[in-house]
């Protein structure tokens, strides 16, 4: 049974349509990620769904007591008007439970004072049951944990709502939605405003959540480790595809294989009808011609109502074609000729990064090296080597240093200790700096003349590989997107043939299309990569070394993102104490006794055993599923998508057994 369903869902501004004719069922226990290009319409489709705006045509149907959730990606208009701390915005989520809460103290002073009959009793003993069965002595923990987890400290807990940032307060909004628990939850953009960390207790949150779940994010990741289903949106359609994003990306891709073939088997057999036809008639066969020809003027005009794709093993009535009139073989002939093929993959970046000279052996060197400023250091980086063709991606918390790092390898900043020491004949490009750097009143054809020079028809040419076609290269820099401008800022280091990139978060303002062209164009690249990114996805494709700053100090792990986490997983198991186990509860309620807390701290330890190796199988599910792809294994890629869902249900199983426990 569905809880949502979207029917031919249209949004029009005017004479601009931002959508048309959209459909799709989300059932209860989906876990949807929702994917397209910047400006399809995905925050639209939200505030739709959160009856927020109505539609211009078509409708949404929610599940008889669905309660839904929307985090905004800007969350400032949900506490416009309240004078709450972040502690007591929390409380609201409970206030049913709080209330219950008041009502079994105001019944227990009652019968401490003498009153006991056997209404009270009844009256007491059923709110009791209400309010354990809501987990009611868990609550406070429960504001605790989840405040922990999304990134606010205790010191923060009696901070006005109103004196927030606007990040931190769509970070409130998330954790009172996530306290809430309403059955249908949707997110716009979740992981925005997180660290490595935050965003990574969201995501086990989120796996272990038992209702449906709509999320529209760029963080690949993310979406990796949450969802089970994915919506790819366009203009006029949402494909849905089951799996996580890395099992979308490889249906997709069978998706746009198997609709070229029908096109071209189709546009075979039609030509070949028409030839048919042709031949009757030069044979004299007037009435085998004409009956084919009507038959294949019926069939043309269905094609033109319903696409080549939409009329596939469809009867006539199906396809709403019950008569046509014949068409003359010159018509026929130019209605073949017009039919379009499928969208298949959409405009994309051409993006290829060539290093025009081959730099030494070593490429960075650093010795006793502090980062920082002379009256504030960051942290200290030591002793550091990379080597040619290697791929080091620098993660940390915001305001750790990371961008201060690469200014310092640049030369633009001097360190407050320690020496930086580049190799012999590099040709170094910096994202950031050619991002930042762009003239605003220059054209975008200008800016690009401005690094080589070329011809007019060579510049556009260039461009048009970067999505800048027609009259987008006269436009000027300081009217570009942000997703424009960092197209533009690729197309210039592209064009440098540099040896060593420096790239400071280069998927900022990329949708989800040019993160995998940005991709696959690092990871043809032959030289060296020093990568600051928050895009994890992309860290776990390219790195093959971590530097990773905690604590003023840079540990430098040998392998990819995920054998990272894997590592410290297993240190984290072996160095833990044996998890104690809490709960808040009402004056006078007995603790537990020992050999229950025993128990409960066995148990515990081994769910999380069993999660962690569920984890490790994904994983290894997901990589084997990306090298499947890349060999053009499908059968293979779609024995791992099964094999993966299975464990993926096991996973989810074993999450809500772990999230009953109430662990801190």
């Amino acid at each position: 049974m569905s809880l949502v369903s979207i029917e031919n869902l249209s949004l029009s501004f005017g004479a601009e349509d931002v959508f048309q004719g959209l459909g799709a069922n989300l059932p209860n226990d989906g876990k949807v990620g929702l994917v397209g290009p910047n400006g399809v319409g995905k925050t639209s489709l939200f505030r739709i769904i959160a009856g927020l705006i109505p539609p211009t045509t078509g409708s949404v149907r929610l599940a008889q007591g669905c309660r839904v959730g929307y985090l905004h990606q800007e969350a400032v208009e949900a506490f416009a008007n309240s004078d709450h701390t972040v502690w007591e915005e929390m409380l609201t989520a409970f206030a049913h439970i709080r209330g219950l809460g008041r009502r079994m103290e105001e019944m227990e002073a009652r019968m401490a004072a003498g009153e006991a009959d056997e209404s009270l009793l009844d009256a007491y003993g059923a709110t009791q049951e209400e309010f354990e069965r809501l987990d009611g002595y868990q609550y406070e923990s429960r504001i605790k944990q989840v405040l922990d987890g999304l990134g606010f400290g205790a010191e923060q807990w009696d901070t006005p709502i109103g004196y927030l940032s606007g990040g931190q307060k769509t970070r409130a909004l998330l954790a009172r939605l996530l306290l809430e628990q309403p059955s249908f939850l949707m997110l716009d953009e979740p992981t925005n405003h997180l660290d490595m960390q935050a965003t990574q207790w969201l995501e086990r949150t989120l796996q272990a959540w038992k209702g449906a779940l709509l999320i529209a994010s760029h963080d690949r990741y993310f979406l990796d480790n949450v969802v089970n289903r994915v919506w790819e949106m366009s203009s006029h359609h949402i494909e849905s595809y089951r799996g996580n994003y890395t099992a979308y990306v490889q249906q997709r891709e069978e998706r746009w294989e198997r609709n070229r073939q029908v096109y071209e088997s189709e546009m075979e057999r039609l030509n070949r009808e028409l030839e048919l036809v042709r031949r009757y008639i030069a044979w004299r066969k007037f009435d085998e011609g004409w009956g084919k020809l009507k038959r294949l003027s019926r069939e043309l005009l269905a094609i033109q109502h319903n696409g080549i794709l939409g009329i596939q093993g469809k009867s006539w009535s199906e396809m709403g074609v019950h008569k046509a009139k014949m068409m003359s073989i010159a018509e026929a002939h130019e209605a073949i000729k017009a039919i379009k093929p499928p969208a298949t993959r959409p405009p994309r970046l051409h993006l290829r990064l060539k290093s025009t000279v081959r730099g030494g052996e070593i490429v960075l060197r650093t010795s006793k090296l502090h980062i920082g400023y002379s009256d504030t250091p960051l942290f200290a980086a030591g002793d550091l080597l990379v080597e040619r063709l290697e791929r080091v991606a620098l993660i940390g918390p915001n305001g750790a240093g990371k961008t201060t790092f690469l200014r310092t390898v640049l030369g633009e900043l001097p360190p407050p200790a320690g020496e930086v020491r580049l190799g012999a004949n590099l040709r170094v490009g910096y994202f950031a700096q050619a991002h930042d750097s762009l003239n605003p009143d220059r054209s975008v054809i200008d800016e690009l003349s401005r690094h080589r020079d070329m011809s007019l028809g060579e510049a556009r040419n260039y461009l048009a590989q970067y999505l800048f076609r027609g009259d987008d290269v006269w436009k000027p820099v300081r009217a570009l997107s942000g997703g424009e401008r960092a197209r533009l800022a690729l197309a210039i280091l592209a064009v440098e043939g540099v040896n060593l990139l420096l790239l400071d978060e280069p998927t900022n303002h990329l949708d989800i299309p040019a993160q995998e062209v940005l991709q696959e164009g690092l990871e043809q690249f032959d030289g060296t990569i020093i990568l600051v990114s928050h895009d994890r996805y992309l860290v776990d494709r390219l790195a093959t070394q971590i530097w990773e700053i905690r604590d003023g100090q840079l540990k430098v792990f040998n392998g990819s993102y995920h054998e990272m986490l894997e590592a410290a997983e297993r240190a984290a198991q072996a160095a833990a104490p044996e998890p104690a186990g809490r709960r808040t509860k009402l004056r006078g309620r007995p603790d537990a006794s020992k050999s229950v807390e025993q128990d409960r701290a066995t148990l515990v330890a081994a769910l999380e055993e069993q999660i962690t190796a569920a984890e490790a199988a994904l994983a290894e599910y997901t990589r084997q599923m990306q090298e499947g792809g890349e060999a053009g294994d499908l059968r293979r890629v779609r024995e791992l998508g099964e094999a993966y869902e299975e464990v993926q249900e096991q996973l989810d199983r074993l999450l809500e057994e772990w999230m009953k426990l109430g662990v801190p």
